[in-house]
């Protein structure tokens, strides 16, 4: 259950990083669809890993090692994704773990406060660091 619902939520994220051309505001798009659907949902859904992640981390292994591999999936997937735009593979697989990371966290504040705009200032911060990427990249 956890593998699938994690590849599902990855190819869906995808998806959504996919639907708009330019990266920058694709991020952007990504994180404020993150932010609407879970207002919508009325802050009970958020992202199907991490809440087990959290949970079973130091207490069920075979979960754990479930949500480990659903989360290096997950940053491989956005690695070739920010390879698109960013030729050296270290700096889209630091961009890959970031994006994970900094949407589980704001996620995490989202629902506590029940209010949407930590996914907002997530991806505006998200979008930063994929702009700066890109001009570093295009220096090069």
């Amino acid at each position: 259950m956890i593998r699938t619902s994690g590849t599902a939520y990855g190819r869906m994220v995808l998806a959504l990083l996919d639907s708009v051309s330019d990266p920058v505001e694709s991020v952007v798009h990504a994180f404020e669809a993150a932010a609407d659907d879970l207002e919508a949902a009325d802050y009970a859904d958020a992202c199907p890993i991490g809440t087990v992640a959290l949970e079973v981390a130091s207490s069920n292994e075979v979960l754990r090692i479930a949500t480990a591999e659903v989360f290096e999936e997950w940053v491989g997937a956005a690695t070739r994704w920010f390879g698109h735009w960013v030729a050296e593979p270290k700096t889209a697989q630091s961009l890959a773990y970031s994006m994970v990371m900094v949407l589980e966290g704001a996620f995490m504040l989202s629902r506590a406060a029940r209010d949407p705009e930590p996914l907002r200032v997530a991806g505006r911060s998200m979008a930063t660091l994929v702009r700066t990427a890109i001009a570093q990249a295009d220096a090069d």
